[in-house]
């Protein structure tokens, strides 16, 4: 079967701007969450997130094509523009336009532009709407215009699958390189959901942290937690067989070797019980990635900071690891990056890699009192050196979706 690496990554997080300053907060534990400024939080719970900073579009496009997307595809186009330049290849030069392909996932999609779109038609009936309302508010529109941006005329698919959006993606585009249909592919996940909306739903819900205190706010595992914190974002990985990026003597950051994604059928947001979803993909991801799971020496959790997304995992972490689960790092990013939603597992996909190139695990901060039920080992707030080789990044998300990814080291 054709192996497929990670030649190219490009990222934006609250964290930082492009993956170096990302990762180099990583290190440090440094988070990328503060108070909430992009509108009024007076009447909501919520009152802090992970919102980018200092992003400047017009590095990326020109500033009247930036009206006709709405945030998250704008965030698509950048993180994709970091990887390909990343990666170091020229669409039409290194690659086929025909056979580069774009794969993009997204939980929520253009909620920035539905919520302005609705306005506009409640204050002036639908003459008064936006003539783009419906391409700026569709889930494809990120990896539609990723691909128009960047000329990549290949394969071309979106992934909605909740907080599994961006890890499914990613899988999802290595097996179209496995099945010869394209020679690399552009894939990740994208996020702009820090709205009245996209903020307040998930308040009526009492999912999410009414911390107001940004350096506290996210603690998954921890005792003390009460939520998750939003953030927002892209990540991009390029994707490609090893035979070409041997052939160009390109950067590898790793191997993707395990792809497992099932589904609970149990409920829209609550794991089924033990993790038995998580566990099965874990199965199948590294039943198919030819390691077996005492290769396994690191674990990017999905560790949202609610207490039914930890306590399940690390049920499910025990389950399938056994008397190894208590030896294996785990970390959860979201600590620092606050949960992505559809890009979460693309960015996390990039921590993984980074850490097995690296050999640092980053931290999750703001541990201080594990929850009793939380009772493995996640790195807490310090950055760990250690030689990984293989690693899994987990992606769960509402409707009981279940991915795994599977990394592994080129020697």
């Amino acid at each position: 079967m054709t192996r497929v690496v990670v030649t190219g990554v490009g990222a934006l997080t609250g964290m930082g701007n492009h993956v170096d300053a990302i990762w180099e907060s990583a290190k440090q534990g440094r988070s990328g969450i503060a108070p909430l400024t992009r509108f009024d939080t007076t009447n909501f719970s919520a009152k802090v997130a992970s919102e980018l900073k200092d992003f400047r579009l017009t590095d990326y496009m020109k500033v009247n094509e930036r009206h006709r997307m709405d945030r998250f595809t704008q965030y698509a186009i950048a993180s994709a523009i970091m990887a390909v330049n990343d990666a170091g290849i020229l669409i039409g030069e290194h690659v086929d336009s025909e056979r580069i392909g774009v794969w993009f996932g997204t939980a929520i999609g253009g909620i920035e532009s539905f919520e302005s779109g609705y306005q506009d038609l409640q204050k002036g009936g639908y003459e008064s709407l936006y003539p783009f309302a419906t391409t700026t508010v569709i889930s494809n529109m990120a990896s539609s215009q990723v691909a128009i941006a960047l000329q990549a005329r290949g394969v071309n698919s979106c992934t909605v699958l909740s907080c599994a959006s961006g890890s499914n993606a990613i899988g999802d585009a290595m097996r179209v390189i496995q099945r010869g249909e394209a020679d690399m592919m552009i894939a990740g996940g994208t996020e702009a959901s820090l709205t009245p909306l996209g903020i307040g739903a998930f308040c009526a819900m009492g999912a999410i942290s009414s911390n107001p205190d940004p350096n506290k706010a996210c603690r998954p595992f921890d005792k003390n937690r009460d939520g998750l914190v939003m953030g927002e974002g892209a990540g991009a990985l390029v994707l490609e067989s090893l035979d070409s990026a041997l052939k160009r003597d390109a950067y590898i950051y790793g191997e993707i070797v395990g792809f497992g994604t099932v589904s609970d059928a149990y409920h829209i947001t609550s794991p089924a019980p033990g993790g038995e979803g998580c566990v099965r993909a874990m199965e199948i991801a590294v039943a198919q990635s030819g390691l077996d799971k005492k290769d396994i020496n690191y674990i990017n959790a999905h560790g949202t900071s609610t207490v039914y997304n930890d306590r399940s995992e690390t049920q499910a972490i025990k389950e399938f690891f056994k008397e190894q689960a208590p030896h294996i790092p785990i970390s959860s990013t979201k600590s620092m990056t606050g949960h992505m939603m559809g890009a979460a597992g693309a960015i996390e996909a990039i921590f993984t890699l980074l850490t097995i190139k690296t050999g640092i695990i980053p931290p999750t901060i703001n541990l201080q009192e594990a929850d009793p039920d939380c009772d493995l080992d996640y790195v807490p707030n310090q950055a760990r050196e250690t030689r990984v080789n293989a690693a899994i990044s987990n992606a769960l998300g509402f409707g009981g979706h279940n991915t795994v990814l599977v990394f592994k080291a080129v020697g």
